[in-house]
């Protein structure tokens, strides 16, 4: 539609149209002017980096990580999805996957000759597992199991109560934990780890990424991060798949690390202008939804006039040219829903509230 020549207000992805902060732009150029920093990289990438994120996990969530074992930086967390599929499955294994969720769970799993198995989330029950409903289910050849908190699409905040059931039932079924772990930064107040809480490092890894909370998602720097002998597996995959990030987006990753409190603050309010504006876009299409959502998307019910959210899309994306995600993308759960993505800037969200109201009359 675009190359037609019709504009189109895409606020269904969620890549970030913010800059990352000019000291880590100024640092990627003064260490990419430097004739010796162009050659190939160690796997397990800078000293420099691992410890500035392992700072990062002290300060937010109290997780003391050790930054020669328990960090490996990856070439975006969803490079990890995929490593960590490779390292730990078998053809045949099992994985659990929430439903709704971020698509490429599922997407590694079957790559790495998996076999998919569907956990529900749903609405009523906050967006967290039923752990009883699971375990009336053999289990027996479960080896990973992927969760998301804050979650991707549905904006449910991570809680202790959730992260110490998940590690409970790990250990009863010996299953591998892996939490993704990116949108923590983002409107959130109540910042957690799963590695923040006994017993979790025998169990979990947690992926992380400077994708959204540092504005780097063309950048492709993401971490592996748990215990060791973990790690050392996942390492003999990626050592194998590629040769290590390039030095200056390594060296401005570090820098990023300090960011200031402050700078952080600015992207949230930010943010948070978006997300009142989106507010209005949901009040006025009729969709019902939760204000208490965390992260940079919001996700709320499509209109009862609308059989299923393909045709809501369709019939937004045809009348008022603006293009929402239908939620049945993110598994059958997702059906009935939709989300918006708050990396569109407010004026373009308020020209989408406009055509969306003008299409309405």
């Amino acid at each position: 539609m675009n190359e037609a020549g019709i504009d189109v207000i895409n606020v269904g992805i969620g890549s970030p149209d913010l800059p990352p902060s000019e000291a880590t732009i100024d640092k990627l150029v003064e260490s990419a002017r430097n004739p010796k920093n162009h050659g190939y990289q160690s796997y397990v990438g800078i000293k420099e980096f691992r410890k500035g994120f392992a700072d990062k996990y002290l300060s937010l969530y109290g997780v003391d990580l050790n930054i020669d074992t328990e960090i490996l930086p990856l070439l975006g967390s969803k490079e990890a999805i995929m490593h960590i599929s490779l390292t730990f499955l078998d053809p045949g294994d099992e994985v659990l996957v929430p439903n709704p969720g971020y698509p490429s769970y599922t997407s590694a799993t079957r790559i790495a000759k998996g076999v998919v198995r569907q956990y529900n989330l749903i609405e009523k029950n906050g967006y967290y597992p039923d752990f009883e409903a699971i375990e009336k289910q053999d289990l027996s050849k479960v080896k990973l199991m992927w969760l998301n908190y804050p979650n991707m699409p549905t904006g449910a905040p991570a809680s202790e109560d959730v992260f110490r059931k998940y590690i409970a039932f790990a250990k009863k079924h010996r299953i591998l934990l892996v939490h993704d772990n990116p949108y923590s930064s983002i409107l959130n107040h109540n910042q957690l780890s799963i590695l923040s809480y006994p017993g979790a490092r025998e169990v979990a890894l947690e992926l992380n990424s400077m994708s959204k909370s540092h504005n780097m998602a063309g950048w492709r720097v993401g971490l592996v991060v748990g215990a060791a002998d973990y790690i050392q597996c996942v390492l003999k995959v990626k050592s194998n798949i590629d040769s290590g990030h390039f030095l200056p987006i390594q060296q401005a990753a570090a820098e990023a690390c300090n960011n200031t409190p402050q700078w952080h603050a600015e992207q949230n309010r930010i943010y948070g202008r978006r997300r009142e504006i989106v507010w209005k876009i949901m009040d006025r299409i009729g969709s019902d939804y939760n204000k208490d959502q965390v992260g940079m998307f919001m996700w709320g019910k499509i209109p009862k006039r609308f059989k299923t959210s393909e045709d809501f899309t369709e019939h937004y994306l045809h009348r008022a040219h603006v293009f929402m995600t239908p939620g049945f993308i993110f598994g059958s759960n997702g059906e009935g829903y939709l989300r918006i993505s708050l990396c569109t800037d407010e004026n373009r969200l308020t020209q989408a509230l406009e055509r969306i109201e003008i299409c309405e009359i």
